[in-house]
C-alpha cells in the first residue's frame, strides 16, 4: 500500500473508532436556543425541507460530508453513502482527491456518479495542491468524477501535525481567487475541523469566493487524527493543539454575515436539531460525516439510512416547533444566543 493510501486507511479507522474528538471544545450549538411556538398552526407532514444549492434541488438541507477516497475500503464507503444521498435527495462530498492526483488508478475510489446520477456532488482538493496546479487541471479533477463543484480545503493545523504534511501555505487566497475566475466549476472554500474566522470569511468573499464549508471545531479534531498517527515530537505538538479551532456555530454566524451564497455547516453536526440551529444562524445546509460513517460501519446501509431518517425527523420537528413551514421561515424564527457563543460573536473577529 502506498503512503497516501495507508494514510487514508488510517483516517478511516480513526474516524470510525479512534479517540479523535475534541475533548473540551464544543460546536456551541448548545448556546443557540430556538424559541418554542405552542401554536404553530402547521401540519408536520407538510413542512417543506427542500432547498436549492449550487443549482441542484435537495429534498432536505443535508450534506453527507466528504470523508475519504484512495483505498478499496474508501471506494465502498463512498459508493454506499453516495447511493443513500441519491435516494434521499441529499448532497454528497468526496474526500480529498489528492490520491488520484498522484496515481490515476485511485480514481475509481471516487467514482460514484453511476450510483448517484443526480445528487449534488462535491469534489475535493487541498489549496496547497491546487496552488501548484493549472486551473484546467483542477477543473479536470472535478469533471473526471462528475462533480458539480470543487471543494478546496484549507487545513494548516492538520498539516503541520501530520508527519508527511505540507509546510508552505503561501498564496492560498490568490489560488482561490484564480480558481474562481478560471476553473469553470463552482469553488467551495472548505476548512477541515478548525473553522473560518470572520476575517478569513471577509477575505474569501473579497477574492470572489461565494461558497464555503466552515468545518468548525467541536466534532472530529483532525489535529487529533494526525496526533494519533504521529511520532514523538509531532505527537507532543498535536497534543498542544488538539483543541485548536473556532466552534462551528461561530463560524456559521460569521460566514453568514459575510454574505456568501452557500454556507455548509459541518464540524460536529450530529442531529437534525443541530442542522436547524445552523440554518437559523444563516447556513444553507448542514453536513454530517463521522456519525453517518459510524452508522454505516455498525449497521450497513440500513443503519446509515435509519440514522438519517432520525436526523430528518428531528429537523422537521424543529421547524414545526418554532412555527416555520420552510427553511426561509426558520431563518426568520426567534432565537436566543447564550454564553460562549454570544461572547465569540460580540468580541471575536
Amino acid at each position: 500500500m502506498t503512503d497516501i493510501a495507508q494514510r487514508k486507511a488510517d483516517h478511516i479507522d480513526l474516524a470510525v473508532s479512534g479517540d479523535v474528538a475534541f475533548r473540551q471544545t464544543t460546536t456551541l450549538f448548545e448556546c443557540v436556543r430556538l424559541v418554542h411556538d405552542a401554536l404553530p398552526d402547521l401540519d408536520l407532514d407538510a413542512v417543506d425541507l427542500s432547498t436549492e444549492i449550487l443549482g441542484k434541488r435537495l429534498s432536505a438541507p443535508i450534506l453527507i460530508a466528504g470523508m475519504t477516497g484512495g483505498t478499496a475500503r474508501a471506494r465502498d464507503i463512498n459508493r454506499r453513502l453516495a447511493a443513500i444521498a441519491e435516494e434521499r435527495g441529499y448532497a454528497f462530498g468526496l474526500g480529498s482527491q489528492r490520491a488520484m492526483l498522484r496515481d490515476p488508478a485511485h480514481r475509481a475510489t471516487y467514482e460514484v456518479r453511476d450510483v448517484a446520477p443526480s445528487a449534488l456532488l462535491l469534489g475535493n482538493i487541498g489549496v496547497v495542491q491546487a496552488r501548484d496546479l493549472a486551473s484546467a487541471q483542477v477543473t479536470e479533477l472535478a469533471q473526471s468524477v462528475g462533480a458539480d463543484a470543487i471543494c478546496v480545503h484549507l487545513n494548516p493545523a492538520m498539516e503541520v501535525v501530520q508527519e508527511e504534511g505540507d509546510r508552505d501555505f503561501r498564496d492560498g487566497l490568490a489560488t482561490l481567487e484564480r480558481l474562481v475566475e478560471e476553473a469553470g466549476v463552482p469553488v467551495v472554500a472548505k476548512e477541515t475541523g478548525c473553522g473560518l474566522s470572520s476575517g478569513v470569511a471577509r477575505r474569501l468573499y473579497g477574492a470572489g469566493v461565494r461558497h464555503v464549508d466552515v468545518s468548525g471545531a467541536g466534532g472530529t479534531s483532525w489535529v487529533a487524527v494526525e496526533t494519533q498517527r504521529a511520532q514523538s515530537a509531532k505527537r507532543a505538538l498535536g497534543e498542544t493543539f488538539w483543541e485548536w479551532g473556532i466552534p462551528t456555530a461561530v463560524s456559521v454566524a460569521w460566514s453568514a454575515r459575510a454574505g456568501f451564497d452557500t454556507v455548509f455547516a459541518t464540524g460536529g453536526v450530529k442531529s437534525g436539531l443541530d442542522i436547524a440551529k445552523a440554518i437559523a444562524l444563516g447556513a444553507s445546509a448542514g453536513g454530517i460525516a463521522r456519525p453517518v460513517l459510524q452508522a454505516l460501519e455498525s449497521g450497513g446501509a440500513e443503519g446509515a439510512t435509519r440514522f438519517l431518517d432520525l436526523v430528518e425527523r428531528e429537523l422537521r420537528t424543529a421547524l414545526l416547533l418554532v412555527g416555520a413551514n420552510d427553511l426561509e421561515a426558520l431563518r426568520r424564527a426567534p432565537r436566543v444566543l447564550l454564553g460562549d457563543l454570544r461572547a465569540w460573536l460580540e468580541q471575536g473577529s
